[in-house]
């Protein structure tokens, strides 16, 4: 039996929890406390010792985040990012929640790349930074994220990324082409998820071909990634409390596109028609 003092937790686990088992509300002088005691038969508990882990993950690595970028520049930023990323990876394995990532490439280190994929959940991130870390991959981002996220925000404002407020659609396109064109100087990777915001069902979604085509146009000499993502909106599904324990997701990479080879408009819809046709519609229902 486990007890809960905190109002928000309780109204978070009413919303969600098919396991509670009785209630009780308590008079203590002239305050109401509220006092609810229930027996678990889900993942609540361990979704919230997670969150803990979770945490601590993203505040010890901003710290170290702060002094590796301070001291030892840019390679010394990316590889404690790459080390966060690894343990948020590790996070999720408690849950017993499997990352399956065909990474099975035939790609050249020191060449730009353009990895797209479809968006299921914040969860799509850590594996790409992590199974492909030697590809310097950075991200086109929403400019919210930019601020109060331990760990992550800082990453973004200083790893290279580039945050883009969506409102602002000309504003945007000019940042995503300073961004194409450091990427194309330095041989990074750019991440985009083209569908614009993440799928709640795993349903894939059409694409937004404008920030596609200014990369394409930006990154002449890039080879174009297709990543099919599988699954990772399982962890959302309840606004990601509580986390569902056991999941498997998949990201499966196709085939290299050479961009120069088929030029811009056969790559949009090539692109587009591999990754949807690998996402496994089947763990949809």
């Amino acid at each position: 039996m486990v007890i809960i003092y905190s109002p928000l937790i309780r109204r978070l686990i009413i919303l969600h929890s098919s396991s509670i088992k009785h209630c009780k509300v308590f008079k203590l002088e002239t305050r109401t406390l509220s006092l609810m005691t229930w027996t678990y038969d889900g993942p609540y508990p361990f979704t919230i010792i997670y969150y803990i882990l979770f945490g601590s993950t993203l505040g010890i690595f901003h710290l170290l985040q702060i002094i590796a970028y301070n001291f030892f520049g840019y390679s010394g930023h990316k590889k404690t990012v790459d080390w966060m990323n690894f343990f948020l990876l590790r996070c999720l394995s408690f849950l017993g929640i499997q990352i399956l990532f065909d990474k099975k490439l035939n790609l050249t280190v020191g060449k730009p790349l353009i990895i797209v994929a479809n968006h299921q959940s914040s969860y799509d991130i850590p594996p790409i930074i992590w199974y492909l870390k030697k590809f310097h991959p950075k991200f086109i981002s929403k400019k919210k994220l930019g601020k109060g996220i331990p760990g992550v925000s800082y990453n973004l404002r200083n790893g290279g990324s580039v945050l883009i407020d969506r409102r602002r659609p000309q504003e945007a396109i000019k940042l995503i082409k300073i961004f194409a064109q450091k990427v194309e100087r330095n041989k990074w990777s750019a991440v985009i998820f083209p569908e614009g915001t993440r799928s709640r069902d795993g349903k894939p979604k059409k694409f937004h071909k404008k920030g596609l085509i200014t990369l394409f146009e930006n990154i002449p000499s890039a080879v174009i990634l297709p990543i099919s993502i599988t699954n990772s909106w399982r962890l959302a599904q309840y606004n990601y409390f509580p986390i569902p324990m056991g999941v498997k997701i998949t990201f499966t990479s196709h085939k290299p596109i050479i961009l120069g080879d088929i030029g811009i408009e056969k790559a949009l819809s090539q692109v587009e028609r591999v990754i949807q046709g690998g996402i496994n519609l089947t763990t949809l229902s």
